[in-house]
């Protein structure tokens, strides 16, 4: 050990070991393949997961500006190819791999990115039959789009014009191969679009190739636009062997350019042959109607009817003097009917005349009247007597009557009566009541007794 030791901070440590990878030159691209661990999508951010093998693993960040150039969505535990470089992380001095690029080992990125599309688009609906178009039967203008010096369009031209050449053929130019082909295939179908209701039909195709040849055809932006033309597609991409996503959005698929034709356009011989049929077909159906109605008319005019019409009506008449006499007789049996309940109405009126009512009434009343002065005779004479029975008993028990032999009642100066000399006191004044007047009198002496004895 020196004598006179340096101590670095962690920072200055981590910031040499940096320096070191940045300048070892077998790090600055770096290609990596294994399995993605720990893989959680973040939207619009920075993407952080680990690349795995059997043994062991290594801590992965991939830049939003990297990420989102992806033409596949990574998913947990899918073996992937990425190219970048390592590096420090300071704060944690951890290293760790700066991803740049990633694509899908196994089948290869153009695979994994077709079927992932795929089945994109097939959640939204677009290979649904719901929304596929009916070819017309008798197009006026097709439209195709594919590449001019190719042989697609020369197909098309020789089968329409052979097997229908009224129909009105138009080429719009676009690259079916490269980088820059599927936005010419879009910008040529918008152009279609452009024009309304002029074509009846559009044709989209090219020659058969391998994967990365087609791939236009599996771009999303084109397989977006062809779903919305609002006249019907026929695709005819590659041959039957080759499928792409324009084969299955498109509203027919036709397995090279020649059929794609014959499957825009009706063959003339065949539908001359078929009016022909048809005509053959009416006539013969006219005649038979023809000689119906010829029957029909000739057994009209042999019929008795038309013979003797004054027959027509017997059978009327002879209706409408039965329903005569019927209503003469409903009519009677009504009117009967009336006149018994007008004399059923009638005694009953008489029943409830008001005149006898009111006799009634005032027989009624002169009873009542004469059974109520009875019975209040009867009532006031039992309480008359009831009256003095009460009368007697009052006077019986009246303390006048006691009175009236010598005895006197006392009461105070309120009137309260006087019932017991514990209530008097000495000089109080009292009054002495006779059957013909009162008293007044001093309180001068108080004596108690006890069963006959004085007390004090």
């Amino acid at each position: 050990m020196a004598d006179n030791p340096v101590y670095l901070s962690v920072s200055d440590l981590n910031f040499y070991i940096s320096q070191k990878f940045k300048n070892d030159p077998y790090l600055h691209k770096v290609f990596l393949q294994g399995e993605l661990s720990n893989f959680r999508f973040r939207m619009h951010s920075h993407q952080y997961f680990s690349l795995k093998d059997d043994k062991s693993k290594i801590n992965v960040v991939m830049f939003r500006s990297f990420f989102e150039k992806l033409k596949f969505k990574p998913e947990e535990g899918m073996k992937v190819y990425v190219s970048g470089y390592v590096d420090v992380y300071g704060p944690q001095g951890s290293y760790q791999f700066y991803a740049q690029t990633m694509e899908p080992a196994g089948l290869g990125a153009l695979y994994e990115q077709l079927r992932q599309l795929q089945e994109k688009l097939e959640k939204e609906g677009l290979f649904n039959e719901d929304h596929k178009k009916r070819l017309p039967l008798f197009p006026d203008r097709i439209a195709v789009v594919t590449s001019a010096s190719g042989a697609v369009i020369h197909d098309i031209m020789v089968t329409a014009n052979r097997r229908f050449p009224h129909a009105e053929i138009d080429l719009y130019p676009a690259k079916v191969q490269g980088d820059e082909a599927a936005d010419t295939i879009v910008a040529s179908l918008k152009q279609i679009q452009a024009q309304g209701d002029k074509y009846d039909v559009v044709i989209i195709g090219r020659g058969g190739g391998s994967l990365e040849d087609l791939w236009p055809f599996n771009e999303e932006k084109a397989v977006r636009q062809i779903y919305a033309m609002q006249m019907p597609v026929i695709s005819s991409v590659g041959h039957e062997t080759d499928t792409t996503l324009a084969d299955l959005v498109a509203d027919a698929r036709a397995a090279t350019p020649t059929a794609a034709a014959e499957y825009a356009t009706p063959n003339l011989a065949d539908v001359l042959t078929k009016i022909v049929q048809l005509r053959a077909r009416l006539y013969a159906a006219m005649q038979a109607n023809i000689r119906a109605k010829r029957q029909i008319l000739d057994r009209l005019r042999n019929a008795p009817v038309l013979q003797e019409p004054t027959r027509i009506y017997d059978q009327q008449i002879q209706q409408v003097d039965m329903l005569t006499h019927r209503l003469n007789q409903a009519m009677s049996n009504q009117l009967q009917h009336d006149r018994s309940g007008v004399r059923l109405l009638q005694e009953r009126l008489k029943a409830l005349n008001p005149g006898r009512r009111l006799e009634q009434l005032e027989r009624e009343r002169t009873f009542i009247v004469a059974n109520l002065f009875s019975t209040m005779t009867t009532y006031l004479k039992d309480q008359r007597n009831k009256l003095n029975r009460i009368m007697q008993q009052l006077d019986d028990i009246s303390p006048l009557k006691t009175i009236s032999r010598g005895y006197v009642y006392t009461t105070d100066q309120e009137g309260n009566t006087v019932t017991s000399v514990d209530k008097l006191e000495i000089d109080e004044k009292l009054k002495l009541h006779f059957k013909d007047g009162q008293v007044q009198v001093n309180v001068e002496n108080i004596r108690r007794e006890k069963d006959g004895n004085q007390e004090k």
